[in-house]
Formats: C-alpha cells, structure tokens, sequence
C-alpha cells in the first residue's frame, strides 16, 4: 500500500462504526467512510471535542453538524525532500461542503511526492525542456500545485467552475499563483477529443475520475462505462518520451489489478514500460495502521 505520512497539519486520529476522526490544521472532524466496517471503544478525546461532524441520512446524503468551525481554514502540505528542492509548501483553503468533503483528499499526497519526483529529475536532467503535465477532473488543485512547485506547465480541466476557482485560490496561497498553469472549466472528454485534433501530447497526464458525474452541458459519465475507453483516447495524448500516467478511483468495482489491466492494455502496448497498481491509504496515529482509501495505477517509462 502507497501510504500518505508526510503530513504534519493533517492527522487521522481514529476511526469507528462508519466514521474516520480526523485533524486538519488546529480543528477536528468526524465524517463517513464505508471502509470503517468495525466498531471500536471512541477513546479518543476528539470524539468528544470535535469542531464539526458530518451525519449520514438512511435516506441518503447527510448534513453538517458545526461546533466552533470557521467557514474556512487553510493548512500545508510539503514533503521533506520536497521542500527542501523546491523551496515551496503547498496550501490548501478548507471548506465544509456538500457530501462531507473539505475540498482535500490528503491521500493523494503518495502520488503527489512519486510524480513530483519523476518531474524534478527529469528537469535536472535536461534543464532546458519543459515538462507539460494535463491534469484531468482535477478538483481543486492538489495535483496542479504539486506539479506545477516541481517545475512543470499544467494544464487544469475540471468541469465545475466552483472547483477551478477554488484551484486557483490554492495556487496563490502558495506562491503559485503566477506559475505556468492553464485552468479550464470544460468537460474532459471533449477537451481530450479537441486536443487529440490539435496534435498536442504531455509529458505526465493525470486523471481523478468520478464514479458519477456530468459535464457543464449535462454530459452524463458513469466510470465503470466511460474509463477504459477514455483511457485508451488520452492515451494518444501521451508524448513518445512521456515520463508518467496516473489514474486514481475512488470505486469499489475498480481495484488495483483492475488499474494494472487497463493501463497495461492501453498503454504499455503502445509505449513500454511498466505498470504499477497499489491501494492508497492514510496512518491512523491512534493505533499505527493504515485506513485504506482508494487505488492508484501509475504507468512509468
């Protein structure tokens, strides 16, 4: 498992009966995680002195709950190593919103430290070659910024123009704010399909694809129908001496070995390589395991 544990403002706490206990920055939260299929005593202090809880209705969907909370807050992120070759640490504005999320999905973190790596190596050695990275469904910008604090040009699509705003606030909280990123509020389908025309290819292309979702017209997509085609056409994106490709899933159906096949598939036919595919996962500092969230397939040359 690819473990995020470089965190220093972001901490799971514990976790119970459906819930994770978690701090971010100086506040505590309890929301739902399906993974929590266990029932353990809530000795933590937190439990009981948290700032907000977001409740799940047996109808579905939820609410929050807040208890001394601001509307919005910020914390960092920034590897070690990271840092001290970039000179940047990475900040992020929090917001409680719809269906318990904050806006952060600090698992991401493994990924951002791998390809953050693979882009500063390959600037070091060839100094003079831009890296263009596209990063797709891109949300609020985790994976723009750590790119973008390596040194590569980055191409954000999102279709919600809420989310892409909120990119750009992250990128100028962390000094990023004039780095060569190019945000797009655009379905990612069509957008592939359009620079598929134009002939453009990336170094590094990075995918987050929803479970369920529609585009800015209404485009309907339901990823157990859509994501290997879509990653066989953006796979076409791919420069012949690309450096990465990074898909995540949130999706039960979708486990490693089912990443590993798709990419192996689609992509190391066409350009070599390897494939790598491992759950993604958080310490729980409570009792030194790990809670695990999601799978991430990473293609290399």
């Amino acid at each position: 498992m690819w473990t995020a544990d470089h965190w220093k403002d972001y901490e799971v706490y514990d976790t119970s009966n459906g819930e994770k206990l978690e701090r971010w920055g100086n506040y505590t939260l309890v929301r739902p995680d399906p993974q929590v299929i266990w029932n353990t005593p809530h000795e933590h202090i937190g439990w009981k002195k948290k700032n907000g809880h977001y409740h799940r209705s047996t109808k579905g969907g939820g609410e929050w709950e807040f208890i001394n909370l601001p509307d919005e807050w910020t914390i960092h992120y920034g590897n070690p190593n990271f840092v001290k070759a970039t000179n940047k640490e990475l900040t992020f504005h929090l917001k409680p919103f719809s269906f318990k999320h904050t806006g952060l999905f600090p698992e991401q973190a493994t990924n951002w430290d791998w390809f953050s790596g693979l882009i500063q190596a390959q600037m070091k050695k060839n100094p003079e070659r831009p890296i263009k990275i596209l990063n797709l469904f891109a949300y609020t910008g985790g994976a723009t910024l750590a790119a973008a604090a390596a040194g590569a040009q980055v191409t954000h699509v999102d279709a919600s123009k809420g989310m892409v705003a909120w990119a750009k606030e992250n990128a100028a909280s962390s000094g990023l704010g004039d780095a060569p990123i190019r945000y797009l509020v655009d379905d990612c389908v069509k957008f592939v399909e359009r620079e598929i025309r134009r002939g453009n290819v990336y170094d590094g292309i990075i995918m987050d694809p929803p479970s369920y979702g529609r585009g800015p017209k209404g485009e309907t997509w339901k990823i157990e129908e859509s994501i290997f085609p879509f990653i066989e056409l953006t796979s076409q994106l791919l420069a012949k001496d690309g450096l990465f490709f990074l898909i995540n899933s949130y999706t039960t159906g979708l486990q490693p070995a089912v990443l590993s096949y798709m990419i192996n598939t689609s992509i190391v036919k066409r350009f070599g390589g390897s494939v790598e595919a491992e759950e993604i996962g958080l310490p729980i500092s409570g009792n030194g395991l790990i809670l695990p969230c999601g799978a991430s397939g990473r293609w290399t040359r």
